[in-house]
């Protein structure tokens, strides 16, 4: 479950704090997906941060499966957010020395704890999830070699390498052309129900948002229902 109460967020200013979010709440159990639209500069992206626990939120609590990661020492809180989360975004961010496989390994390398797989089971699931996505030929191809959506594919496969039990989404096809973004949205969609991660996804897409059951707006620092 992941849950937000009452949290509001604010940045400091020479003239004094500037609100971003406004005793925001939200609650997601696992298997469910939620969209996130508003204009830019809404703080939908300052949001999905939160929920990620990338940043603290000024006042209020987050919590995921009853843990609240910004209680946490710095080191705790990393390898909670590494084991928990997984974040995909407008840009790809794959490392261009490394091979597509070499990639999707990357977060593996920090994991430590009770319950992180063997290097062999992470190698068998990295060239699964390269598979369900369509990269299976490719796992000794550089990102310079794929197409923006073969790169973006990728990325979501990095993202669900140590199966984490939240998945966010930053505009997610906001770089991609139609026809690549419709394929990156139904591999995210299909390894969501897989997976049965919890899903935030934010998008100006009009096209991505109508494919979810639940759609919210963040107007004046909280989330009211969408058209």
């Amino acid at each position: 479950m992941l849950e937000a109460r009452a949290v509001s967020k604010s940045y400091d200013t020479p003239r004094g704090p500037l609100p971003i979010l406004d005793s925001l709440d939200l609650r997601l159990s696992p298997g469910e997906a939620l969209c996130i639209v508003g204009p830019s500069g809404c703080g939908k992206s300052t949001l999905l941060n939160i929920l990620g626990a990338l940043e603290p939120p000024t006042s209020g609590e987050v919590t995921l499966f009853g843990r609240n990661p910004f209680a946490l020492s710095e080191d705790a809180q990393c390898a909670f957010r590494n084991r928990e989360t997984g974040f995909v975004f407008q840009d790809h961010h794959l490392l261009p020395q490394c091979s597509v496989l070499e990639n999707v390994l990357v977060p593996t390398l920090v994991a430590r704890g009770e319950g992180v797989p063997t290097p062999a089971e992470l190698q068998a699931r990295a060239g699964e999830l390269l598979l369900r996505v369509g990269l299976g030929e490719r796992l000794d191809h550089r990102p310079a070699e794929l197409s923006g959506g073969e790169r973006q594919r990728a990325a979501l496969a990095r993202a669900l390498i140590l199966r984490p039990r939240l998945l966010l989404c930053d505009e997610p096809t906001g770089n991609l052309d139609a026809a690549s973004a419709s394929a990156v949205a139904d591999l995210l969609f299909e390894l969501h129900g897989r997976e049965q991660t919890i899903l935030v996804l934010v998008t100006h897409s009009r096209d991505l948002s109508a494919r979810f059951g639940e759609r919210r707006r963040l107007v004046g620092g909280r989330l009211e229902p969408a058209a």
